[in-house]
């Protein structure tokens, strides 16, 4: 990749599969972008680049990488598959170009420090990383496996129908209180029914919505 192919790609705007990081002060937020591009569709950080696209690059970009490069190894779990890449702005700036693939080990973790295994998982929304649900968690690990998921219509099934016809998405929440279930039961009818390609589920900053699969 040469330098103008990095200020093109900044000139679309962050969005689903691209972010922008101008420094790695703090490394370990920048793990929540890289860690929801692989529980995704996978996507390019670039480092050196301000919010507004402006390509201009970051001085001392190899120690910068490496600050990165560093957080990746110690606080993502398991372990990330990534490419890097640095272009030269001039003698004294540069860009990294971080790739990152769709997972095939997802759902990937930030660990809350690098002495332990708990962290959160993230995704990707438009331009935004959001932490990842329980059912969203639960929906990445099982479609890995790629099993057909069998199930009947019945009560708890025929009353989420007749609530997305009146409505067109649906929170879990809405779900669990329209049909007066309890919350896990809810949460298990609206996981099995996406992996049944039933309903889609996009998750949102206010939570996960669900809907009828078009």
């Amino acid at each position: 990749m040469e330098l103008k192919d990095v200020q093109r790609l900044a000139k679309r705007g962050e969005g689903q599969l691209l972010e922008f990081k101008k420094k790695a002060n703090y490394p370990e937020k920048i793990m929540k972008e890289l860690v929801a591009f692989a529980n995704s569709n996978g996507g390019t950080l670039l480092l050196g680049v301000d919010d507004n696209g402006d390509a201009n690059g970051v001085r001392e970009i190899d120690g910068e990488t490496f600050l990165v490069e560093d957080a990746i190894e110690k606080l993502i779990r398991p372990k990330l598959n990534y490419s890097v890449e640095i272009i030269r702005v001039n003698e004294k700036k540069g860009i990294a170009v971080f790739q990152i693939e769709e997972s095939h080990k997802k759902p990937h973790f930030v660990k809350d420090n690098p002495k332990t295994r708990q962290g959160t998982a993230y995704i990707r929304c438009a331009d935004e990383s959001l932490k990842a649900s329980r059912e969203m968690r639960e929906i990445i690990r099982r479609r890995l496996k790629a099993k057909d998921i069998q199930f009947t219509y019945g009560d708890k099934e025929n009353t989420l129908l007749k609530l997305l016809d009146e409505k067109e998405q649906l929170s879990l929440q809405e779900f669990a209180k329209s049909s007066q279930l309890p919350t896990f039961v809810a949460s298990r009818t609206l996981i099995r029914l996406v992996l049944a390609n039933v309903l889609e589920v996009k998750p949102s900053p206010k939570g996960d919505l669900y809907s009828l699969k078009k």
